[in-house]
């Protein structure tokens, strides 16, 4: 009887486990979604269309150094004065690719590009918008350090007759999904539409995304934080005022990679907070809004986390352009309170004087 029992429970164990490893990205998203209408097989749809992309980017990488052209500058700059990197654009080009194939969706919207990129044939039936950034931390590239792509899906409002995107212009609320893909040891995307997040590691041998880790909550402390140090004297006193209260207090670890989706998935993982300030000179700070701020914003809210301006909730920030920066402050809510709570006295004082 014993050994009965204890083959069922083996049965069982391996059922799971397998149950477990077939779980796909798309027959996920369509059970976070409980439904098979015909919203849920969009969205499903888009997530698999952003897999895909995901994965060519991917494949790329790993030949990065092999392959003609891959590396380096492309010479040229972007409409954020920012010099492009080849891979930059391949990326932005894949998820261009992908996307005109969709039937989806209509617009999408990337920093590498001045104004959104129209997919007229897909306009009267794709009612979403795609904003991403094809290749975040692309210049991690020529030492093999961590890069990924984030990416953020609205639905359209409007018809946009005249082209403006009026409609992108809205606070990150507004997001009906949201993740980023991290090109590492392991291929990971990272994905959330409002029940939770998720993270899937690519198995190249299926050529599939595998369920890792479902509901992810970040800790409400955590040791780290992620900053770049070299801007401290550029920062105004509140940043300055908490860093120097990190180096005196226990318990704080530094770490920084250089590229948002990497700093942000250890935050995500172990707790702690992530900071990219404004400066005296650029109080507006260097992270874009509705690419970058906003979509990690949606997650890190799912996760349990908070994500600020230093002054105001992220979510709740409204562009008035299609490019507009922000400064961001994102990870576990004790965290992202304590570096709020040294801007508001800085300010108290500010206003005293």
């Amino acid at each position: 009887m014993v050994n009965t029992q204890e083959n069922l429970h083996i049965r069982l164990e391996e059922t799971q486990a397998l149950d477990r490893d077939c779980t796909t990205l798309s027959r996920h998203v369509l059970q976070q979604l409980n439904s098979f209408s015909p919203d849920a097989q969009d969205i499903s749809a888009l997530m698999n269309r952003i897999a895909l992309a995901g994965k060519l980017i991917a494949r790329r990488l790993t030949r990065a150094g092999l392959v003609e052209d891959a590396l380096g500058f492309t010479g040229t700059v972007n409409v954020q004065g920012e010099s492009v990197k080849k891979m930059d654009i391949y990326a932005n080009d894949v998820f261009i690719s992908v996307f005109k194939q969709s039937g989806l969706v209509c617009r999408l919207a990337s920093e590498e590009m001045e104004k959104p990129y129209y997919i007229p044939e897909n306009c009267p039936v794709g009612r979403y918008t795609l904003l991403y950034d094809p290749l975040d931390g692309s210049s991690n590239l020529d030492i093999n350090l961590n890069v990924g792509s984030i990416f953020s899906i609205r639905q359209q409002e409007g018809n946009d007759e005249d082209g403006s995107a009026q409609d992108l212009l809205q606070s990150g609320r507004k997001q009906i999904a949201a993740g980023y893909i991290l090109y590492g040891p392991s291929t990971m995307l990272v994905y959330s539409i409002g029940t939770g997040v998720h993270a899937f590691t690519l198995d190249p041998s299926l050529g599939e995304f595998i369920l890792a880790n479902e509901n992810i909550k970040t800790p409400d402390h955590g040791p780290i934080y992620s900053v770049n140090e070299g801007n401290f004297w550029q920062w105004d006193d509140s940043m300055r005022d908490y860093i120097r209260y990190v180096h005196r207090h226990e318990g704080y670890t530094a770490r920084y990679g250089g590229a948002l989706v990497g700093d942000f998935h250890r935050i995500l993982y172990q707790g702690g907070v992530f900071l990219y300030p404004g400066t005296v000179k650029k109080p507006e700070g260097k992270l874009r809004l509705l690419y970058e701020s906003a979509p990690m914003a949606y997650l890190i809210e799912q996760a349990g986390g908070r994500a600020s301006t230093g002054t105001e909730e992220i979510l709740d920030v409204v562009a008035n352009e299609l490019h507009q920066r922000t400064p961001l402050v994102i990870g576990s809510k004790e965290d992202v309170a304590l570096v709020e709570s040294f801007i508001k006295e800085q300010a108290r004082i500010s206003h005293q004087s």
